[in-house]
């Protein structure tokens, strides 16, 4: 007798059985095709949500912070609370100095909403930063157009400026690449080196869409501020935590300012680091909640694939004696109830997959519409499609191994007299 695996009849017999009780049959296989369908589905789905999520961030520099200067709430050294202080150029170097993990320290001086940008009848009021080169280490920003600021601008305090994408629109409406061309900055001409914007939503100090950016030695002069800055962001060598140098970042700047060691609240620090773990730590309880729930929806129709097989040997009891009793072997009956739950299994299965690929790569194409700075990657790769098929499939052969056993060992004589 032929192994029922190879045997070409076998199959059709097992399609035949199969088709025979339709709505159990089906109502087995959605189970199956579900299963398979959402743990795809939430795997890339959780992908594609990170993705997302990260785009708030690109080209933020992930180990960074900032400090902002505030009002004391400690008296110290003959200095009353509620104190008013400023940050300036000579804490930038300090810090430079005493914190060499620092990569990178960027002083950000800023107008808020008073830079009056024009060009003949168009102009367009919005904010102005002073920035050195530096600043791209912190975020990176979009060029539109030309370029942003460098050393040379900054050490000749030359009359350039960076404009931003939004800026451009209102005052060169049929220019959105004005290289070269002046601009008036509150009555003072500048030539416009670039246009950028932001790369993400996540900024320090607003966003570059909306600002006029000048040098930093350019700024200070046309807006008289002398060497006080608005506030001081940094980049830590990636071999360090912003949280283990913040004490000595907080005493650096402290000690020059006579400000208590346990004031506080005199200066507010940020971490940009401690938000991406966060965020992190969000997308791995978001992943692990995926697969529980994907597994929970697989063991389910595990289950009904064990349930129906035991139904089906026990509707062809006394078929299985009748194989026995001309001679089949009980390896052959083992294989052939096997091959059905196998072959319910595949077909539900694949049926899922090719479900879930056809709407993550819907969700793909809608969310990655225009020209996003992160690609939300809402897709199952090859490999994690076969791992879910794999796993199903071997969860659905034991699932219906116990019917199988059961299958072979029922005796001729026990099976013709079954009723």
């Amino acid at each position: 007798m032929k192994t029922p695996i190879f045997d070409i009849e076998n199959w059709k017999e097992i399609g035949a059985t199969l088709s025979r009780n339709k709505t159990r049959t089906f109502l087995t296989g959605f189970g199956i095709f579900w299963g398979v369908a959402m743990l795809a589905i939430l795997m890339g789905g959780a992908r594609g949500g990170e993705d997302m999520l990260r785009r708030n961030f690109a080209g933020f520099a992930t180990n960074s912070g900032g400090i902002f200067a505030s009002r004391t709430t400690l008296p110290y050294e003959g200095n009353a609370k509620n104190r008013r202080w400023y940050l300036d150029l000579t804490d930038v170097e300090r810090l430079r100095q005493a914190v060499p993990e620092l990569e990178a320290v960027i002083p950000i001086f800023q107008s808020w909403g008073d830079a009056t940008c024009q060009n003949g009848k168009y102009s367009y009021s919005g904010s102005a930063q002073g920035l050195i080169p530096d600043y791209a280490k912190i975020s990176t920003p979009k060029i539109y157009a030309g370029r942003f600021i460098n050393d040379a601008d900054v050490a000749q305090a030359r009359k350039v400026v960076v404009l931003g994408k939004k800026i451009v629109n209102e005052i060169f409406p049929y220019d959105p690449a004005p290289i070269g061309k002046t601009v008036l900055i509150n009555n003072v001409v500048y030539s416009v080196i670039g246009v950028v914007g932001n790369m993400s939503e996540a900024t320090i100090g607003g966003q570059l869409d909306e600002a006029a950016v000048l040098p930093q030695t350019t700024f200070c002069k046309a807006f008289a501020r002398a060497d006080k800055v608005d506030y001081i962001t940094y980049v830590a060598d990636s071999k360090y935590k912003l949280s283990d140098l913040a004490p000595r970042i907080r005493s650096t700047i402290y000690r020059r300012h006579l400000i208590h060691p346990a004031d506080e609240g005199a200066m507010w620090m940020m971490d940009i680091s401690q938000i991406f773990e966060q965020v992190d730590g969000l997308f791995t309880g978001i992943g692990l909640l995926a697969m529980f729930i994907g597994a929970s929806t697989l063991l389910a129709g595990v289950i009904g694939i064990g349930n129906i097989m035991w139904v089906i040997v026990k509707e062809r009891t006394q078929e299985i004696g009748i194989r026995r009793a001309i001679g089949a072997k009980p390896r052959d009956i083992l294989v052939q109830v096997l091959c059905e739950g196998v072959a319910l299994t595949v077909v539900a299965g694949v049926a899922g997959i090719c479900f879930a690929a056809i709407v993550l790569g819907c969700v793909n194409y809608l969310t990655n519409q225009g020209d996003p700075a992160v690609i939300a990657r809402f897709q199952m790769s090859f490999t994690s499609a076969m791992a879910i098929m794999g796993i199903f499939v071997i969860l659905g052969t034991l699932a219906g191994l116990i019917p199988s056993l059961k299958a072979m060992k029922i005796k001729p004589i026990e099976a013709l007299n079954d009723k």
